[in-house]
């Protein structure tokens, strides 16, 4: 059975395109959305993805109406194909019930796993070479010197912790990492 899944991104969009494409392909049911293809959370391709049975092929107008980056893309063919559901892409030439198709499609799960190895490295090499120019990476630290010594003399003046974190502007769960319960305020690594 041909299941169709059209998608648009905002509700401006026309769907007749790809719903005569996927009418023209034999699709049994069709399945839409309007929605972002970052967006996690798309129902109809939720609803398409449990009626599919084994045997069956998801066919789409174009590949990108399944999602944004290729990983998802690989993620959502690697799901279809355990569950033996082919995909087709009416514009892409794309058929994983084929064995053209189907090296088709590894070569491109290849390509974005070395896409993504080389933005690691490329990540990498430039936080070495930050850290090389004396820049130090990562989240700035919650409480700076003063704030510090704010929090040191209300917490010593037993001020409620609640109320030190409205006062100094931090949650009460930072000052209980700097702060801990039970210890001397002044043994507190900073």
């Amino acid at each position: 059975m041909l299941i169709g899944y059209a998608r648009v991104s905002t509700a401006d969009q026309d769907l007749s395109l790809q719903l005569d494409a996927l009418q023209a392909a034999s699709c049994e049911r069709v399945f839409t959305d309007t929605a972002s293809g970052a967006k996690a959370e798309r129902p109809g391709l939720t609803d398409a993805l449990r009626y599919l049975r084994a045997g069956d092929s998801l066919v789409v107008w174009k590949l990108d109406r399944l999602g944004r980056n290729m990983k998802g893309l690989i993620d959502l063919a690697a799901d279809l194909e355990q569950r033996q559901i082919n995909l087709k892409s009416l514009t892409d030439g794309l058929d994983t019930s084929t064995p053209a198709g189907r090296f088709f499609f590894h070569m491109m799960a290849a390509l974005a796993v070395m896409e993504r190895e080389l933005i690691q490295e490329r990540t990498m090499a430039g936080l070495i070479a930050a850290r090389r120019a004396g820049k130090k990476g990562g989240r700035p630290k919650a409480l700076t010197d003063s704030k510090l010594k704010a929090a040191r003399t209300l917490l010593e003046a037993d001020t409620p912790y609640k109320d030190v974190s409205k006062n100094i502007g931090v949650s009460v769960a930072t000052l209980y990492r700097y702060f801990p319960v039970g210890n001397q305020l002044n043994e507190v690594e900073t």
